[in-house]
């Protein structure tokens, strides 16, 4: 029983990886309901993104780059290893809730590669932020801890709002990927938790928790309204949004 669930936990591990990154993983290609049961290794998959930023950074600055490059090559390494997956669903919701005026148009929109107004100032927000956040901590010693939080913590709130919010669409990716169940998105919130205690402690860890939380809350409720739930790309702009919440804690920390 113990080598079927490590075996079964191995399993959605490489299928989480495989999703997320672009890094070479020996598995088949993964549908909707593997993305779904394996969505509680997310927060693993943010931390490995996470170090591999990490990694960056302290080449940089033991190069004698100071803060700022050495920030934006961290991100570099870390939009690299995903593809820009987060940040293409960031801008694709960015356009599809800022343009349109039916639920139809807007879901279009995100359907649609083409990057708008609205997508390209929600990626040069998104970097900014992140990449002030990054230099603010200076060192790779604040620097590592804080981006493995924040890589592990935004990929959980996925899972949390796949579970809380209904698809927009009956059809694609997303409907069956958001049929996770509670016990998986309990099980990645969990460990995103864990991760910015790490780096934030108990007390700043469970005030951030609610603001994601908050965060989840109001992003649901502008798509719900607009759009009817929420999609892939959405999910997306929730985990830059958790991303981005952990980096700015992290720097505000005394």
């Amino acid at each position: 029983m113990t080598d079927a669930w490590l075996r079964d936990m191995a399993g959605d591990l490489k299928i989480a990886v495989q999703f997320s990154t672009r890094l070479p993983v020996a598995a088949p290609p993964a549908e909707g309901a593997d993305i779904a049961r394996s969505a509680w290794a997310m927060p693993i998959v943010g931390a490995l993104v996470g170090l591999i930023g990490a990694l960056a950074y302290y080449f940089a600055h033991s190069a004698g780059l100071p803060p700022l490059p050495a920030a934006v090559l961290a991100l570099a390494a870390t939009i690299v290893t995903t593809g820009c997956l987060h940040e293409d669903g960031l801008a694709d919701a960015a356009d599809g809730l800022g343009g349109g005026t039916t639920p139809e148009q807007k879901l279009a929109i995100m359907r649609d590669p083409r990057v708008g107004t609205y997508g390209a100032c929600a990626l040069i927000v998104s970097a900014l932020l992140r990449a002030g956040a990054i230099a603010s901590l200076a060192t790779p010693a604040l620097v590592t801890p804080a981006l493995i939080a924040a890589h592990a913590a935004g990929r959980a709130m996925m899972p949390v709002a796949m579970s809380l919010v209904p698809p927009a669409r009956t059809d694609g990716l997303s409907a069956s990927a958001s049929l996770v169940s509670r016990k998986g998105a309990m099980s990645a919130g969990i460990l995103g938790l864990l991760a910015m205690v790490l780096a934030l402690g108990v007390t700043a860890s469970i005030i951030v928790a609610l603001l994601m939380l908050l965060a989840i809350a109001g992003v649901a409720r502008v798509c719900v309204r607009q759009i009817g739930g929420q999609t892939g790309d959405v999910l997306g702009a929730i985990e830059q949004v958790g991303e981005i919440i952990v980096l700015l804690a992290a720097a505000a920390r005394p």
